[in-house]
C-alpha cells in the first residue's frame, strides 16, 4: 500500500531541519538537522523510526547542498526511509513572514515565489534563508508539490483595532505595516491539544498559549481564533527573548542614533542590535540560553537573576493583560524549549496570579520533565498545561490540506 509521505523542511541561515511524516497515522518516521552551514564545524544528525541517532561532521557550504545531503540519506538503500523520490506526496515549508498577500498556506509557483521575495526585509533573519530552501528543493525534487506553511497565518484572525499601529493611516494602506503575529503552527498545535486534554471543543474555550523558546511570544485564543498576540510587524516585538529587546520606547532608537552616530550607521547595524545583542544575552553579558542563565543565579550572578526576572516579568504582564481582553481564560499552555523545559521559569511567572484564578502546582511543576500535563492544582480556575509543540506536524497537516483540499 502506498501511505502518503509529506516531507516538512524548516531551513534557517545556516541551518537545514527536516522531518518526513508518514500521514495515515501522523507518524514521523525520519528527521534530523545539517547545521553550521557554510563553516567547518558543520555536522549532520539524523535518526529514523528503526535507526538509532547519528552525527557526522560534513562539508557542505549552501542549503542545496544540505539537502542534497539530506535526500541521499532519505533514499539510501541501508537506512533510508523511501525508495524513491516520488513517495512524497508534498514538501511543507516553514515560512516566517507571509505580509498581508499569504493569510493561509499555499502551493508555490513563481508568482508566490516573487511575491514572497517582497518579505526579506520584514523577517531578514529567516525569510531569505526560507526562499533558499524552496528553491533547493525545486532543484532536488523537480516533481515534487512544494507548499509554505506560514509563521503569520494563524494570527491573522486578529480585529483591525488589535493589529493596527497607532501611526499615520497611510503608511498601512502603502506599506502594510501592522501586526502579523509569528509562531502559527506552535500556537495552533498547543491550542488543539489543549482543548483534548481539557476535553472541551475548541470553539468552546478561551486560552492563552506560551511560546517560550529563543523566539518567544503568546497569544490570546478565543475560539480556536487568535485575539491578540505578542509579535508584530517582524518577530522582535513582545517579550523579552534570547538576543531580542522585545518591547522597548521606539524613542530609544533615535536616541541612540544620535548619540553613536559611528556605531549605528545603517539599518544593518540596528536590526544587530536589536535581534542578536539584546534580550538575556544582552542583560546578562553571559548567554542567550536560559540553562546558562539559571546556572549563574546559582553562583550568585546579579545581571543573570536580572535577566531572567526581566523575561518571566514581561510574559506574566503578557498572561495579566490577555487575561483582561478574554475576560477570562480557561486555560494557560507553556511550550517550545524554556516552556516545555524549564520549570523554574514556569513557577516565576506564574507566582502571584491567584486573583486570576492561576494556580500552580509546584510539585506537578517542578516533576514534569519532558511531557505534557497539568500543573495546576486541582481547583484552579484556569488548568495550567505544558503542552510539548509539534510545529512540523501542523505543517504537515496543512501541506496535505493544501495540496488535496486548496488546490
Amino acid at each position: 500500500m502506498n501511505i502518503l509521505k509529506v516531507l516538512v523542511v524548516n531551513c534557517g541561515s545556516s541551518s537545514v531541519k527536516y522531518t518526513l511524516f508518514e500521514m495515515e497515522n501522523e507518524k514521523k518516521i525520519a528527521w534530523g538537522i545539517v547545521e553550521c552551514i557554510g563553516l567547518p564545524e558543520a555536522c549532520y544528525r539524523r535518526q529514523t523510526i528503526d535507526t538509532a541517532g547519528r552525527r557526522d561532521y560534513v562539508k557542505v557550504t549552501n542549503h542545496i547542498e544540505a539537502l542534497e545531503l539530506i535526500i541521499k540519506n532519505l533514499l539510501d538503500k541501508k537506512v533510508g526511509s523511501i525508495t524513491n523520490k516520488n513517495e512524497i506526496a508534498v514538501v511543507g515549508h516553514r515560512v516566517a513572514h507571509g505580509g498581508i498577500k499569504f493569510s493561509k498556506s499555499v502551493l508555490v509557483t513563481e508568482k508566490v515565489k516573487e511575491d514572497l521575495k517582497e518579505y526579506f526585509t520584514l523577517a531578514p533573519l529567516h525569510n531569505p534563508a526560507n526562499y533558499a530552501g524552496i528553491v533547493a528543493i525545486e532543484k532536488m525534487l523537480p516533481e515534487i508539490p512544494s507548499v509554505l506553511v506560514f509563521d503569520t497565518a494563524f494570527h491573522q484572525t486578529m480585529p483591525d483595532y488589535a493589529y493596527m499601529y497607532a501611526i499615520p493611516y497611510e503608511y498601512y494602506e502603502r506599506d502594510h505595516i501592522r501586526k502579523y503575529g509569528f509562531h502559527g503552527p506552535s500556537h495552533s498545535y498547543v491550542s488543539q491539544r489543549a482543548a483534548a486534554i481539557l476535553d472541551k471543543p475548541l470553539s468552546e474555550l478561551k486560552l492563552i498559549t506560551v511560546h517560550l523558546g529563543n523566539g518567544s511570544s503568546v497569544a490570546a485564543i478565543e475560539k480556536g481564533k487568535v485575539v491578540d498576540t505578542s509579535m508584530g510587524f517582524t518577530p522582535l516585538q513582545g517579550v523579552v527573548m534570547g538576543t531580542r529587546c522585545g518591547d522597548i520606547d521606539p524613542a530609544i532608537i533615535t536616541y541612540i542614533l544620535n548619540t553613536y552616530p559611528h556605531q549605528y550607521k545603517n539599518s544593518d547595524a540596528l536590526n544587530s542590535f536589536m535581534n542578536k545583542k539584546s534580550g538575556l544575552f544582552g542583560v546578562s553579558g553571559l548567554s542567550a540560553d536560559i540553562r546558562t542563565i539559571v546556572e549563574a543565579i546559582k553562583a550568585g550572578n546579579r545581571r543573570a537573576k536580572l535577566a531572567f526576572e526581566m523575561l518571566c516579568y514581561s510574559v506574566k504582564k503578557y498572561i495579566s493583560a490577555y487575561y483582561g481582553v478574554l475576560n477570562g481564560v480557561d486555560g494557560l499552555v507553556f511550550t517550545a524549549g524554556i516552556g516545555e523545559n524549564s520549570p523554574l521559569v514556569r513557577e516565576k511567572i506564574c507566582v502571584n496570579l491567584q486573583t486570576l484564578g492561576i494556580e500552580m502546582d509546584l510539585e506537578r511543576n517542578n516533576t514534569l520533565s519532558n511531557g505534557e500535563g497539568l500543573v495546576s492544582v486541582p481547583t484552579s480556575k484556569v488548568k495550567i498545561m505544558v503542552i510539548p509543540t509539534n510545529e512540523e506536524l501542523m505543517i504537515a497537516r496543512e501541506s496535505k490540506a493544501c495540496l488535496y483540499g486548496r488546490q
